[in-house]
């Protein structure tokens, strides 16, 4: 029998992993996760922040200088960390640089009442993508408005579709408390999956879908997103699926240590540095994956010393 969550009983999620690999995973100094890197799955250290959203923002910017009129190509980024957006804008423009080939996919939004939260929501997450970025991009530069793929609730299949019209170079992300990236959430410990979380070929033949939630991501999104307010928070969400991740020719995650803990910082590199897949905690299904980079904020790595403050 697998462990029960210790957050949320009914769900899957990483405390129902094996006792040894959580010990491990916390035994990890910052160093160690350098150690982790293997060929298909790298680690990276930034000493300052400015280095590592300016590096985080030139990912945008090399993947639509690829970009062609016969060759589109595009990025699927996140909102979390954003603090690389308007970086983005400002490379752009002061470099005069070309995007008009260049795509984008915004990789989730929240879902209520039947639909996708409106651009004029305060949490829309197409609204801060087009404010901290493309509404700063110079006309003359600038991608046409068809190149930026937002989810909507009726469009989820056109917008999985796009993955094969064009190439997604770099999808890019953060880790959430769940170890999840977009809304790829562990699942309800119900129906054929009460008593073990689905195989990991289970939940990677996931595509862009309407998820519920994990208690955990409402509680982080609350504190990150409305000053703790759980109640005012979405239980669900449009996301960006496995199937159209694996599209993408790198993958590519950002630790600042605001968004995930330092356990999970460790946890998820630890598991897919040494093949460790289980559903439960999403991110370790990046292990099979041929292209995976892992960056990380040296300062915010923190520690998992057990401490009374």
């Amino acid at each position: 029998m697998r462990n029960i969550s210790k957050v949320a009983a009914g769900w899957w999620d990483y405390t129902t992993l094996d006792e040894e690999i959580l010990q491990d995973a916390a035994r990890l100094k910052t160093e160690d996760l350098l150690q982790l890197s293997r060929p298909g799955f790298a680690v990276k250290f930034y000493d300052t922040l400015e280095s590592f959203f300016v590096a985080e923002a030139l990912e945008y910017v090399h993947v639509w200088q690829r970009a062609t009129e016969s060759e589109p190509a595009g990025i699927c980024g996140p909102i979390g960390p954003t603090e690389q957006l308007p970086l983005v804008a400002r490379i752009v423009n002061d470099l005069e640089i070309d995007v008009r080939n260049g795509h984008f996919w915004g990789m989730d939004e929240w879902y209520m009442d039947g639909k996708e939260v409106p651009v004029t929501h305060p949490l829309s997450f197409a609204r801060a993508d087009l404010d901290m970025c493309f509404n700063r991009l110079d006309r003359r530069l600038r991608m046409a408005d068809e190149n930026l793929h937002f989810l909507r609730a009726d469009n989820i299949t056109e917008y999985s579709r796009s993955f094969d019209r064009v190439k997604c170079l770099i999808l890019q992300g953060g880790q959430g408390e769940t170890k999840h990236w977009a809304f790829n959430d562990p699942l309800k410990r119900e129906g054929e999956y009460r008593d073990n979380p689905p195989s990991p070929n289970d939940y990677l033949s996931l595509s862009t879908r309407i998820v519920d939630l994990h208690p955990m991501t409402l509680i982080q999104n609350a504190r990150t997103s409305g000053g703790g307010a759980v109640s005012g928070m979405p239980c669900q969400a449009i996301t960006v699926g496995p199937v159209e991740t694996w599209k993408a020719e790198k993958i590519s995650i950002w630790h600042t240590g605001w968004h995930d803990n330092p356990f999970g910082l460790r946890l998820t590199s630890l598991m897919i540095s040494k093949n460790i897949v289980d559903s439960s905690v999403p991110m370790s299904l990046m292990a099979g994956h041929p292209n995976v980079q892992f960056n990380y904020y040296r300062p915010g790595i923190g520690s998992c010393e057990t401490e009374m403050h």
